[in-house]
C-alpha cells in the first residue's frame, strides 16, 4: 500500500487533468485512510501528514522535488520512504543510502523530535510575529490618528484629545475658585495723586515719558516708596497726551533683575531672546526633525512700543547689562545659531525673518533700583536719565495709613497712624502693619467668626494703638528713629548727619573736657570703630578750637563719643566734632532742635558735603527744625524742604554763632 502522501500525489495529479472539487475531495478522504495495521507504515505516515500541515500539500511537493525525493515517496519499500523523509526534514538531498531495516525504528524516533522542535519553533515565530504585527498595526493607527488630528488642529483649529480637554477644564475650575486680593493689591495707588510725598519725582518722570523723544529712565530710591507703581501709573497717563508716541495699547513688561540671569549658550534668555536648536530638549519636533532651529523673541520684544520695567536693575548680571545696550542701540534683538542655514528651502518665513532682520525691540527702558550709582553700568546710565525718589516723613507715612484705612473701610484711634509712622519710613511696609493690626482688630470684635454676603458688608470697626503695638511684639519692630530733638540744651552733645544709600540719619556726638592734671600734657580719646576719616576730623577741629577760641588742646582731658558706636565714612561730622568741644571747654550748651553737617578745614572753613538731601529727611525723622549746611551745598535742598529752617553757612565760627547764640 501507498502511503498518505504518495496517495496525495495521485490525488494532485488527478486533480491537474481534472479538477472536479466534489471528485478531489472524495479522492483525498480516501486517500487519508490508513493502507494497513502496520507499525512502522502508520508512523511513516503521520510523518508525512505532519509535513503536510506544517508546509501545505504544495509546497511540500514542491520541497520533495528539489530534495530528489519524489520517487522515493512512491516506493514500496519502507527504508525508501525513511529515507525521503530524511532528505525533506533535514533538507540535505545528499543523504543517499536508505536505513536498514533494524534502525528505522529509530531514525523515525529523531525524525519525529526533529519535527517536534520545528514545529514549537514556527509556533513561537508566528505567535511573535501575530505580535508584531499587532503592536505595528496599533502604532500605525495611533501615528494615523496623530496626523488626522494635527491635520485638524491646523485646519479649523481649537480641536484637542480629551485628555486636553481635561487639563483645560481643571484649569477652567481653578480659575473659578477666588479668596480676595491682596492687601497690596488692594491698597495699591490707582492714580498719580494717591502716590504720597513724590509729587517732584512723578512730575519729572511725566514730563519725560510725555515727550515726543522719551528717554530711558533709572529710578532711585528706598524700598516702599512707590517706584513701580509710579511708572505704571505714568504710562497711563503718557497715553492720554498728544506729544506722547505711546498708544493705547502700549504694553507695559514688567520683570525683576534679580531673576534674570545671562546664558552663554542663549538657550535661556527671557530678557533678549533665545534659539531652540534642533538638539535642544525644548525644540519643536517638526523642527528637530528637519534641523531647523527656532528663535524665541524676548521680553525686550514683548515690550515694543511700550515700557520694559526692569526692578532692582542694578542686582542684574553684568554681561547681561552689557547685551541690553547692544539692543538699545539697534531697537532689534538678533539671533544666532550655527545650525541657521539661509539657503535652506524648508526654513519657514517667520524664522527666516528672525534671523536676518532680528525682532524689533523699540521700547523706553525703566530701571529701577534701591542701589547707588554706582553699582549701575556707566554706559547704560549714559543712556538714561535718573530720577531720585525721596524718602518718606512720618507725615508721608500718616497720609498712606489714613487713605489705606479709608479704602479698608475702618477707623483709626487717635495716634494710631502716628504711631505706624514711628516703626517705618517704607510706605509698603506701612501698609503690611496696617493690615496686621486689621486682622487683629477683626478678631477682637469677633467679626471673623460671623458669615458675611461679602467683604464689601462688613463692618467697620476701629484700629485701636493696642493692635499696632501686638503687631509691633510678634513682628520684633523697634521704631525706626530712636534719637529725638528736644527744645532743651545741653553742654557737648550735638546732632551730626549721616547718609547710607538713599537714607539719611542723625549722629548723635558727645564730648566732655577737663583740665588736665598737668598743663600742656591732655589727651584726646576718640571711639575706635568710628573710623579713620572722623579721627582726622578729631584733629582738625583740635588745631581750630585754637583758632577760634584761644585755648589749647593739650591742656585739657578731652573724651569724644559716637552714642550707638558706628563708622563714620567721611570727613562730614568734622563740624559738629568741633562745635561739641568748643561747648565741653566753654561749657556753653547747645540747642538740641538743630543739626548740623559739614567737613572743617584748618583755616575754620565750612566744606561741602554729599548727600545733603538725603540728610535732611534724616533730620526730619529725628525732629529737627534747624539744619546747618554748607553755603555751597545751598542749592541741593530747595527753600522751606520738609519744612525745616535751613542755614548755610561758610565758616565754623558762624555754625557756632548760631548753635550757641541763646547760649551767651
Amino acid at each position: 500500500m501507498k502511503n498518505f502522501f504518495s496517495r496525495l500525489l495521485n490525488l494532485k495529479t488527478a486533480e491537474d487533468k481534472a479538477p472536479d472539487p466534489e471528485s478531489a475531495k472524495k479522492a483525498l478522504e480516501e486517500a487519508a485512510l490508513p493502507s494497513e495495521d502496520n507499525e512502522i507504515e502508520r508512523s511513516i505516515d503521520n510523518l508525512f501528514k505532519i509535513l503536510v500541515d506544517i508546509h501545505g500539500s504544495d509546497k511540500l511537493v514542491i520541497k520533495a522535488g528539489k530534495m530528489d525525493a519524489l520517487q522515493l515517496i512512491r516506493s514500496d519499500k519502507a527504508a525508501d520512504k525513511v529515507l525521503a523523509l530524511e532528505r525533506i526534514i533535514s533538507e540535505n538531498p545528499a543523504i543517499s543510502e536508505p536505513p536498514p531495516e533494524e534502525d528505522i525504528p529509530r531514525i523515525l524516533d529523531e525524525l519525529t523530535g526533529i519535527l517536534v522542535d520545528q514545529i514549537a519553533r514556527r509556533t513561537m515565530e508566528s505567535e511573535l510575529e501575530k505580535k508584531i504585527d499587532q503592536r505595528l498595526e496599533e502604532h500605525y493607527q495611533d501615528y494615523v490618528k496623530d496626523i488626522k488630528l494635527q491635520l485638524l488642529k491646523e485646519e479649523k483649529g481649537g480641536n484637542e484629545t480629551p485628555m486636553e480637554q481635561k487639563k483645560r477644564e481643571d484649569l477652567e475650575a481653578l480659575d473659578k475658585v477666588s479668596l480676595t486680593k491682596s492687601v497690596m493689591e488692594l491698597l495699591r495707588p490707582s492714580t498719580l495723586e494717591e502716590i504720597v510725598g513724590q509729587e517732584r519725582a512723578v512730575k519729572a518722570l511725566l514730563s519725560k515719558l510725555s515727550s515726543p523723544y522719551p528717554q530711558h529712565l533709572i529710578l532711585y530710591g528706598p524700598p516702599g516708596v512707590g517706584k513701580t507703581t509710579a511708572a505704571r501709573l505714568v504710562l497711563e497717563e503718557a497715553k492720554k497726551r498728544n506729544l506722547s508716541p505711546f498708544d493705547d495699547k502700549a504694553p507695559f513688561v514688567e520683570t525683576d533683575g534679580t531673576t534674570l540671569r545671562w546664558d552663554s549658550r542663549d538657550m535661556t534668555n527671557p530678557l533678549l531672546g533665545s534659539v531652540h536648536d534642533p538638539i535642544y530638549q525644548g525644540a519643536r519636533r517638526d523642527l528637530a526633525e528637519t534641523g531647523i532651529p527656532e528663535p524665541k523673541p524676548g521680553l525686550v520684544t514683548d515690550a515694543h512700543g511700550g515700557i520694559l520695567f526692569i526692578d532692582e536693575i542694578g542686582e542684574m548680571d553684568i554681561m547681561l547689562q552689557n547685551k541690553l545696550l547692544k539692543v538699545l542701540e539697534d531697537k532689534r534683538a538678533y539671533f544666532e545659531s550655527a545650525y541657521y542655514n539661509p539657503a535652506d528651502e524648508k526654513v519657514p518665513p517667520y524664522i527666516k525673518k528672525l534671523f536676518d532682520e532680528g525682532a524689533p525691540a523699540d521700547f523706553v527702558l525703566i530701571g529701577a533700583t534701591t542701589r547707588e550709582s554706582s553699582h549701575i553700568n556707566p554706559a547704560l546710565r549714559s543712556r538714561c536719565a535718573e530720577i531720585y525718589f525721596e524718602p518718606l516723613t512720618p507725615k508721608h507715612i500718616e497720609e498712606i495709613i489714613l487713605n489705606a484705612a479709608k479704602k479698608l473701610n475702618t477707623s483709626l484711634a487717635d495716634g494710631a497712624a502716628t504711631l505706624i509712622s514711628e516703626y517705618t519710613i517704607e510706605g509698603r511696609k506701612a501698609i503690611n502693619i496696617l493690615a496686621d493690626a486689621y486682622s487683629l482688630a477683626l478678631e477682637r470684635s469677633g467679626l471673623q467668626h460671623q458669615k458675611h454676603s461679602s467683604l464689601e458688608n462688613i463692618p467697620s470697626i476701629c484700629i485701636e494703638k493696642e493692635d499696632i503695638y501686638q503687631v509691633a511684639q510678634v513682628s520684633r519692630l523697634t521704631p525706626f528713629v530712636t534719637k529725638k530733638a528736644s527744645d532743651r540744651k545741653e553742654i557737648g552733645h550735638i546732632f551730626g548727619l549721616g547718609v547710607a544709600g538713599f537714607l539719611g540719619s542723625v549722629i548723635e556726638i558727645e564730648a566732655v573736657a577737663f583740665k588736665a592734671r598737668e598743663e600742656g600734657k591732655g589727651s584726646v580719646r576718640f571711639n575706635e570703630t568710628a573710623g579713620s576719616m572722623a579721627k582726622d576730623s578729631v584733629f582738625n577741629a583740635a588745631s581750630v578750637v585754637r583758632l577760634l577760641t584761644g585755648h589749647n588742646m593739650h591742656d585739657y582731658d578731652i573724651h569724644i563719643n559716637v552714642i550707638g558706636g558706628g563708622n563714620i565714612d567721611g570727613p562730614s561730622a568734622g563740624t559738629a566734632i568741633l562745635t561739641a568741644i568748643i561747648s565741653a571747654v566753654t561749657q556753653r550748651p547747645i540747642c538740641q532742635d538743630t543739626a548740623i553737617t559739614g567737613e572743617i578745614s584748618l583755616q575754620g572753613k565750612v566744606r561741602p558735603v554729599g548727600g545733603v538731601f538725603e540728610k535732611a529727611y534724616g533730620a526730619k525723622q529725628a525732629g529737627i527744625t534747624r539744619l546747618i549746611i554748607p553755603k555751597e551745598n545751598e542749592k541741593d535742598i530747595p527753600p522751606g524742604h520738609l519744612g525745616l529752617t535751613i542755614c548755610p553757612v561758610e565758616t565754623a565760627q558762624e555754625a557756632i554763632d548760631i548753635l550757641l547764640e541763646q547760649a551767651n
